[in-house]
């Protein structure tokens, strides 16, 4: 019996033994496995630390172009309104100088219709002066006739 007891025990020992081999098999893919993923997780680690850098330096390109933007953006509203400004002032020195033009315009019309039609002023012009005529003739020819009449002279 003790060579059947010392052979089991042999037996247990190797099949124990022949477990622990399969474990440690199987273990070692377990760890082969995982320095693989540690490897996959290392490169993309890697990746996005290399994606955060990027995104770092993009951020601070945007931060700069957003700042020379805004003092552009200020300037150019400076401007603008120093343009609005200058617009409403000539606005109203235009709109003055239109009520001006209007009243200038707006009197010559009331001497545009006061002044009489020029061919209706030289046909009076000249009936006057053909009746002032008339009257130095007539004044002539009767201070003639009265100046003959004085002088014993008949005409």
């Amino acid at each position: 019996m003790s060579y059947h007891f010392g052979f089991m025990i042999e037996s247990m020992v190797a099949v124990l033994l022949l477990l622990t081999i399969l474990y440690c098999v199987r273990l070692n893919s377990q760890l082969r496995l995982l320095k693989a993923d540690e490897q996959s997780l290392r490169a993309t680690i890697s990746e996005l630390v290399t994606a955060t850098e990027i995104a770092e330096r993009a951020i601070a390109g945007l931060k700069s172009t957003m700042h020379d933007t805004e003092a552009s953006l200020g300037q150019q509203l400076a401007d603008a309104e120093r343009l609005s400004d200058e617009l409403a002032r000539e606005r109203g020195a235009s709109e003055e100088l239109l009520g001006r033009l209007t009243r200038i315009t707006g009197a010559g019309r009331l001497v545009e219709e006061n002044v009489p039609d020029a061919r209706a002023v030289a046909a009076a012009a000249t009936a006057f002066a053909e009746r002032a005529k008339a009257r130095v003739n007539g004044q002539a020819t009767v201070h003639a006739a009265a100046t003959a009449k004085g002088t014993g002279l008949a005409a």
